[in-house]
């Protein structure tokens, strides 16, 4: 029997660059409710949110994820001749073939291996484990990850469960290889007895065949399973790297809903001093985006700097989730 060969990557790896991208045009809550039965009140004591981003008519998701994508490269020094694997996290590539990522990549002037991760809300972080697990087993030197969504597409600006929740954006980082470990073995998972919770179907407002799903959700039964459920995958991530609470500078969940941050953080029982991202007050929940949003949030507003110590923790349909201990990379500037 022949001896098969395998190839040997790097001993540790690290998110190597940061880049992100914010569509200019700002949804206020008042412009929500233009078309939403509900007011400015109601949507910020619910969810915290006060603005969010959607992109352009003319800008489409492989846009935004290419701009975050230059930007990742430029602020990690690295070229696109370096990457050996492209990952797109999304739910909101409008179509099943081709997938984002090989169009990303050729926008890039790259012939990488490229393909999409499909997690939901918990995508960039499950992305970020598969581009270490790449860079690790030898497979390729550079791995870029990109989170990116356009959920304006598939809102029903009447749904009062959805349409003042989602947004739009995207996020990006090199991961490579690294002296010492900057990101942390992955607790992930998923409940599929659960995936009625959020899902897509066909808006009663819109006969078009052609018009994309909308996405649906059960916000109460959200509420009741993440901020708890979610609290024993996030200290399972701080013990498989070998940390305490102590050692995190930074706590950065999705940016699904201040209520869901700040409940679930109490559930954490946080030290005094960790930075807790609250990005989804001005961005909404841009899903696959929201983890990278954030953390540029933090570093843009002095919450917190590179090479500090940061949790992850990612959750959403599925249901999916996935956290990591990583070390903050630093962003374009």
């Amino acid at each position: 029997m022949a001896t098969i060969g395998q190839r040997q990557g790097a001993a540790a790896t690290a998110m190597l660059g940061l880049g992100v991208y914010r569509p200019e045009r700002l949804v206020t809550n008042d412009e929500v409710c233009e078309v939403l039965d509900s007011n400015d009140e109601w949507i910020q004591t619910r969810s915290g949110i006060r603005t969010r981003r959607y992109a352009g008519e003319d800008e489409s998701l492989v846009d935004m994820a290419t701009i975050a994508a230059e930007r990742a490269l430029a602020a990690s020094g690295v070229g696109i001749a370096d990457i050996g694997t492209v990952i797109v996290a999304t739910s909101t590539h409008a179509q099943h073939t081709p997938a984002a990522a090989p169009l990303v990549a050729d926008r890039l002037g790259s012939k990488a291996a490229a393909f999409d991760v499909s997690a939901g809300c918990a995508g960039f972080c499950h992305a970020v484990s598969v581009g270490s697990d790449l860079v690790r087993g030898g497979n390729a030197r550079y791995v870029l990850v990109i989170g990116v969504e356009k959920l304006s597409l598939f809102l029903d600006p009447t749904d009062r469960g959805t349409a003042f929740i989602f947004a739009d954006g995207a996020g990006a980082v090199v991961v490579g290889a690294a002296d010492e470990a900057g990101i942390g073995p992955v607790a992930w998972g998923s409940d599929g007895s659960q995936s009625h919770v959020i899902t897509q179907d066909r808006s009663c407002r819109d006969a078009d065949a052609d018009h994309p799903l909308v996405v649906r959700m059960e916000g109460t039964q959200v509420f009741r399973w993440a901020p708890f459920a979610m609290a024993d995958v996030a200290r399972e991530a701080i013990e498989v790297a070998g940390l305490t609470m102590d050692d995190v500078d930074a706590f950065v969940p999705h940016q699904a809903n201040l209520r869901i941050t700040e409940t679930l953080a109490r559930n954490l029982k946080l030290p005094e001093g960790i930075a807790i991202a609250r990005d989804v007050q001005d961005s909404g929940n841009t899903s696959a985006a929201s983890v990278p949003l954030a953390l540029e949030a933090m570093l843009r507003n002095g919450e917190a700097k590179a090479g500090d110590t940061a949790l992850l923790i990612a959750f959403g349909a599925g249901l999916s989730y996935a956290s990591q201990v990583v070390s903050i990379p630093p962003v374009a500037v």
